[in-house]
Formats: structure tokens, C-alpha cells, sequence
């Protein structure tokens, strides 16, 4: 009995240390279709054609809007954004919301200041919980293999 609790226990810590390390064998990319939740911003990255840089070898760190970030912006705008005349504006919001390197939820400090791979800069403020432009960060440090996702409730625009 004492055995097969011990095994039962194991495995299940064996299990749950496992699976962070799993999505960690998937690029940013991947892990975005893996969880689900990124299906507009999977298609967007298809649109601008950054799927072979975001499955490069970074890092990157990529604040990663859910759908329903991408749900709360004004009616059509996503549609609009996806048409292949406004490639280029879908690029510039998009690597508005990547950083060159790997930068986790501890490296975050108050008022902190990044360039973007826009080019553009995002800020960070950590009171009530950390933000990237305002955008709250739900879920920081999601490993990928290639970088790490902090999920954003949000989409964040570059300044015009």
C-alpha cells in the first residue's frame, strides 16, 4: 500500500514538473496553437507572413493578445488588418508586441523601458499587477523553445 502510494505520488509530481518542460520543446509558434487561446493571433502571424521568424531561433519574448483581446477591438478591425493591402500596417502591430530576447516576469521592473522589433518602445509598470502599455499581463513566462509568451489582455498599438 505504502509502495503504490509512493508511485502514485511520484508520477504525479514526475507529471506535473513534466509538462512546463514539454511546452518548452515547442517554439513560440507552436506553443501559441497549443494553447488555444491565440487562434487570432496564429492567423495575424500567418497573414504578415512571421510565422518562419517567430519559429526562428530567437529568442524572443512576444506579449501575446488572446482572441478575446483581438475580440474587444472595434468591430472589423481584424478583418481589415488580415486583407493582403494592409500587410504591412498588420506587421508593424505585431512586432510592436515582440522584443529581441528572452526577458521573464522577474526581469520586469517598474517604468522599465523596450524596443520592440518594430522598433517602436512598450513600457512596463508593475502596480496592480504588471502591464506592458496598459496591457494587463495575465499569464507571464510561458517558455517556449525559442523565447518565452507573456499573455496580454490586450492588444498595444505603436505609436503613429
Amino acid at each position: 500500500m505504502i509502495r503504490r502510494t509512493f508511485l502514485a505520488l511520484t508520477t504525479a509530481t514526475l507529471t506535473a514538473f513534466a509538462a512546463p518542460v514539454l511546452a518548452a520543446d515547442k517554439d513560440i509558434v507552436d506553443t501559441a496553437i497549443a494553447a488555444g487561446n491565440f487562434k487570432t493571433l496564429v492567423a495575424a502571424v500567418q497573414a504578415a507572413g512571421l510565422v518562419d521568424t517567430l519559429k526562428g531561433p530567437g529568442p524572443f519574448t512576444v506579449f501575446a493578445p488572446t482572441d478575446a483581446a483581438f475580440a474587444a477591438l472595434p468591430a472589423g478591425t481584424v478583418d481589415d488588418l488580415l486583407k493582403p493591402e494592409n500587410k504591412d500596417k498588420l506587421v508593424a502591430i505585431l512586432t510592436y508586441h515582440v522584443l529581441p530576447g528572452k526577458v521573464m516576469a522577474a526581469d520586469l521592473k517598474e517604468g522599465m523601458k523596450a524596443k520592440t522589433v518594430q522598433g517602436g518602445e512598450v513600457t512596463i509598470t508593475l502596480a496592480g499587477g504588471p502591464k506592458v502599455n496598459g496591457a494587463p499581463i495575465s499569464t507571464p513566462d510561458i517558455a517556449a523553445s525559442n523565447g518565452v509568451i507573456h499573455v496580454i489582455d490586450q492588444v498595444i498599438l505603436p505609436p503613429m
